[in-house]
């Protein structure tokens, strides 16, 4: 028998709100810290949320106007979160491996009103203050005092905590990584309709996934990412658990799915790596009988990595592609995978189009720009040329990336068009190469990119964490350069091989290509977009 994500009655509308698990399950978690079993239960949840957005309206907030946050993953993010959910704010996390220049840059560009800091941030806060003069912004602080900020939740807790007679559904505005160039915030137009009405996404992906109110959610992600940041919050719509990793590392998630009993969890493939890098004792140490679903996304997955991953846990290994600006979502079941190695899947929102450089479809299984036709429009605030570029014919949207689809609609991804490399007029995709080296024994992480060529333009180069980092030198380069030499056309193949102690990666997954491009090009043109 086929394994299908189980599913679950329909809902009433009014289902989609943490408010009303604050009635109907009062000490349910909304949230649980993994490994400090630190709990928020929803009526925690709801009541501290009303009492911050009341906070937020007595300084003159309304609806549209912004806040954001520098918060870690922990139990303090969610009520600031559902504070601007709530009340009609637009919701921006800053991510907490920036710099105070970068995190300003974020907050000047969204236009924040408020500014809500963890206390574990202090040297980030106070060079926010020194750099940013007469900000703009009230500056406050959770977790813990921060000189020139207001405690956020001890001003909060002297609001009542009845509901917004003005409630309004708010949204976040999440900035994109900025590995292909500055972060950009990318901006939906607010929801008119009632604050506790029907969710289209939360409609759609509980059907695909099988989520309810009894899901035990596992986040491993950072929180201020779009994935970490978004399933949680559809958890609290439904009125399930949401169980988040302070810090993501592979024992320490098996650890969790076998604590909490996680039925559901959402991971980037080189989680899957590190998992699979484990040994195989290590690996059984941990009962994983209660997982049900284990998504992932973010970016292509080694077809090998895959494989390897549903040997391991079984048919229980959905795949969707999406990005930010939710213009397009795909997904594909393990049995459809099998069937499509190496697809993300059909349209389950927005139709793909594969299109050349001059706007022309391309024919099943040619590579192209990625478009997406039907979705609600996105805008990157502050950027009308950004967003223009972004834009084709009818109103079709990309987010730069390239790939194909098969005849019966399966779309595949080759990777970022700001990645492909151009070698003597030839493209070549960089994601192809990184999936071989990937599953090599020695290999923990890799990145593959083009460095200048006198000749050619640019050549391939590939930078790799070695499992044991004492192995590197000329040999192993050879070794690594011979090895996909045996298995791919040589011209696709690492002209030169350098190593690295660990690969600049967020802590979603995502890799700083960029940086590591930079530095190979110097003053040449590095065509980053």
């Amino acid at each position: 028998m086929s394994h299908q994500a189980p599913t679950v009655p329909a809902p009433s509308e009014n289902r989609f709100f943490p408010s009303r698990h604050a009635v109907t399950a009062p000490d349910r978690p909304a949230v649980i810290m993994a490994a400090s079993g630190a709990v928020l239960t929803y009526r925690e949840l709801n009541s501290r949320s009303i009492q911050v957005a009341r906070l937020f309206r007595s300084m003159g907030l309304r609806r549209g106007d912004h806040i954001a946050v520098m918060i870690e993953n922990s139990l303090a993010f969610y009520p600031v979160a559902w504070a601007a959910l709530r009340s009609g704010l637009y919701f921006t996390p800053i991510n907490t491996r920036l710099t105070a220049q970068e995190a300003l840059y974020i907050i000047g560009d969204c236009g924040a009103k408020a500014v809500v800091i963890s206390a574990k941030f202090p040297q980030v806060a106070s060079e926010l203050r020194q750099s940013a003069g007469d900000p703009g912004w009230v500056a406050f602080s959770v977790g813990g005092d921060l000189p020139g900020h207001r405690d956020l939740m001890s001003e909060a807790a002297q609001q009542s905590d009845a509901e917004l007679e003005d409630g309004s559904p708010g949204a976040s505005m999440i900035y994109s990584s900025g590995t292909t160039g500055r972060p950009k915030g990318v901006k939906r137009a607010l929801d008119t309709g009632a604050v506790d009405g029907p969710d289209m996404w939360t409609q759609e992906l509980r059907k695909v996934y099988g989520f309810d109110e009894n899901t035990q959610y596992l986040c491993p992600a950072p929180i201020y990412h779009g994935a970490g940041f978004s399933y949680t919050v559809m958890m609290h719509r439904l009125g399930a658990t949401a169980v988040v990793m302070e810090k993501f590392s592979a024992e320490g998630f098996l650890q969790a799915v076998q604590r909490w009993r996680i039925t559901h969890t959402q991971v980037v493939p080189t989680m899957f790596v590190r998992l699979l890098k484990l040994s195989k004792q290590a690996r059984e140490a941990f009962d994983l009988s209660s997982l049900r679903c284990v998504i992932h996304a973010a970016a292509p997955c080694p077809p090998e990595v895959k494989e390897a991953m549903l040997a391991w846990l079984g048919p229980i290994v959905y795949e969707y592609f999406a990005a930010t600006e939710g213009n397009g979502y795909t997904f594909i079941t393990p049995q459809e995978w099998v069937a499509h190695r190496g697809s993300v899947g059909r349209a389950l929102v927005g139709t793909p189009h594969i299109l050349d450089q001059d706007g022309k479809e391309q024919p099943t299984g040619v590579p192209g720009m990625i478009y997406f036709e039907g979705r609600a429009p996105f805008e990157y605030h502050n950027d009308p040329e950004r967003t223009a570029e972004s834009r084709l014919r009818g109103g079709w949207s990309t987010t730069g990336d390239v790939g194909y689809l098969d005849d019966e609609g399966y779309l595949y991804l080759t990777d970022r068009k700001a990645f492909t490399i151009i070698s003597g007029g030839v493209n070549i995709y960089p994601q192809e190469i990184e999936n071989l080296l990937t599953i090599h024994p020695d290999v923990m992480d890799v990145a593959v990119f083009g460095v200048p060529d006198p000749e050619f333009q640019e050549q391939v180069k590939a930078v790799v964490q070695l499992v044991d980092a004492r192995k590197a030198g000329p040999v192993m380069a050879q070794d690594l350069i011979d090895y996909c030499r045996a298995n791919l056309a040589h011209y696709k193949c690492p002209k030169s091989i350098d190593f690295m102690d660990e690969l600049p990666r967020m802590e979603n997954g995502k890799l700083y290509k960029r940086l590591l491009r930079e530095t190979y090009w110097g003053g040449h043109n590095t065509r980053i977009v």
